[in-house]
């Protein structure tokens, strides 16, 4: 069940009732308007963000892993798994037209059949994708002709997540190879490199600063061997410019899952296996001790 909540106190708005398996991606589009939920019930899905209502509902093949809207909100692309003898797919629609949705016919297709897409996000205006792969590879794919503009490999492992900086000109990526990554939107140049002993399940930028925050541990199913404390379930803080690891917040009990700042810099949330989404404020010293810095 995907939920929606108020960041300032916690209370809970309402729920989008409809998926029946795990819901994998949740995307709202710029004016927050519509929500873009993917599952792993073979289908992506269209809601009302105030209502709760279902709008539009489109049937896979396979579990749908990454969905987004583009940057007006008009076209949605998402992948599937490679699973049940089915192979990996990123569909892009046109919102404007009906149709599409309707007879649940895409404008445009692409096959990857190499790797499967494990995370998925919309390059500045919308021009084209980038997709990381369980393969640790990353692509540029167009978003008007489908075509692979660029390929690059600086993981060797699986790509968890991959989240753009504010301005959508850098995206930072968080590897099963215990490490995140920062890269430049456009070329695909590798710019930094934050590293952990854990591998890395969630990165995200800050919106007003050079810092980077990560969430991950070891894996889900190895955790009620070890301790929290060995399990490495604290959400790290890296500099964006120096890689240096600067600061610690602990709490979760399990490995995190995912890790976001808010649009205003102020707090950051992080969810954990552990069931729990966590909001944390940043003291005031935090915000004198970078503008002194």
């Amino acid at each position: 069940i995907v939920n929606v909540w108020y960041s300032v106190n916690g209370e809970r708005l309402g729920t989008y009732n409809g998926h029946t398996g795990a819901v994998w991606c949740v995307d709202a589009d710029w004016d927050t308007r519509h929500v873009l939920t993917g599952s792993a019930d073979n289908s992506c899905r269209l809601w009302d963000c105030e209502t709760g209502k279902q709008l539009a509902l489109v049937k896979t093949s396979s579990a749908v892993r990454t969905c987004g809207f583009d940057f007006g909100g008009n076209i949605i692309m998402f992948s599937t798994d490679k699973q049940m003898g089915y192979q990996c797919f990123v569909s892009f629609f046109d919102l404007r037209d009906p149709a599409q949705i309707e007879n649940n016919e895409p404008y445009m297709k692409i096959p990857c059949s190499d790797s499967k897409i494990t995370s998925a996000v919309w390059g500045p205006l919308g021009e084209f994708i980038i997709a990381g792969h369980e393969s640790g590879e990353l692509n540029q794919f167009s978003a008007k002709s489908g075509e692979q503009l660029s390929n690059i490999k600086e993981h060797t492992k699986q790509i968890n997540d991959i989240q753009t900086s504010r301005d959508m000109t850098m995206f930072i990526t968080a590897s099963k190879d215990n490490t995140a990554k920062l890269f430049d939107c456009t070329s695909l140049e590798h710019l930094k490199t934050f590293r952990t002993e854990r591998p890395v399940n969630s990165a995200a930028l800050s919106p007003i600063f050079d810092h980077v925050v990560l969430g991950g541990g070891q894996e889900a199913m190895d955790v009620t061997t070890t301790s929290t404390r060995i399990g490495k379930f604290e959400a790290r803080f890296f500099h964006l410019a120096f890689e240096e690891e600067f600061g610690r917040v602990k709490g979760h009990f399990g490995p995190i899952n995912s890790v976001a700042f808010h649009p205003d810099g102020k707090s950051y949330s992080s969810g954990g296996e552990d069931g729990y989404v966590r909001i944390h404020y940043f003291d005031p010293q935090y915000f004198e001790f970078e503008f002194e810095a």
